[in-house]
């Protein structure tokens, strides 16, 4: 698997597919984030925003390959492993820019509540930011399984419910993402840090499975 995971990185990077995306993620950072704006609102804008990207990003991952190379690959290692392999880069590329995106509200953002100017520590909150993009490229990634090859092969319906489905679980209240990124814009006010295991551990659950559907079709459809 580690090997598959290098070539699928190698891939990607080589592709320069991930610099729409990227691009996208700190155009959404530097509109968003505002130069002593409240820590806590500001983490909740930089994971609510990773959400897309990483949908978008799995989406570039398991298309990558082109057909001939992809066969070659899963008569080597198992159609299931070398969709897993484009499932694990996608997710691990889109939590680097989730790190860059808590970097950067660390760095510009004031560390007080929105209200009354409650001191926020700032590492506690970085920690609840980090694990709230996480939720969010958990699910994004999950979108991306289910709304991408193999589980949806024309581009006419994948692309649509892609884009329908990560705006619907970016606003739902009974989204995990939407949770995660409420706790911490809620907390805000007061200076609370709500560290969003509950969605995380939803997310991670969620994302298994959606992953396990698209590799045991890749199987099946290779």
């Amino acid at each position: 698997m580690t090997a598959l995971l290098r070539y699928q990185a190698a891939l990607l990077l080589g592709s320069h597919r991930w610099l729409p995306p990227a691009i996208m993620y700190a155009a959404f950072l530097a509109i968003g984030v505002q130069t002593g704006g409240p820590v806590l609102d500001a983490y909740g804008y930089a994971a609510a925003g990773l959400l897309p990207v990483a949908a978008w990003l799995t989406r570039v991952c398991v298309g990558n390959e082109p057909p001939a190379a992809r066969n070659c690959a899963a008569a080597a290692a198992g159609p299931g492993r070398v969709h897993l392999a484009c499932v694990l880069t996608a997710a691990g590329a889109a939590q680097l820019l989730g790190l860059v995106g808590v970097a950067f509200v660390a760095l510009f953002s004031d560390p007080h509540s929105s209200v009354d100017r409650v001191a926020v520590p700032i590492l506690p909150a970085a920690g609840a930011g980090l694990l709230a993009g996480l939720a969010c490229v958990l699910l994004g990634t999950a979108i991306g399984a289910l709304c991408n090859w193999p589980v949806l092969r024309s581009p006419a319906s994948a692309v649509p419910a892609g884009l329908l489905a990560a705006l619907l679980l970016s606003v739902l209240s009974a989204s995990p993402a939407n949770a995660a990124v409420s706790g911490l814009v809620t907390g805000s006010v007061r200076g609370t840090i709500h560290t969003p295991w509950l969605p995380l551990a939803a997310t991670v659950l969620i994302a298994a499975a959606a992953t396990a559907v698209a590799c045991a079709l890749s199987s099946r459809r290779t």
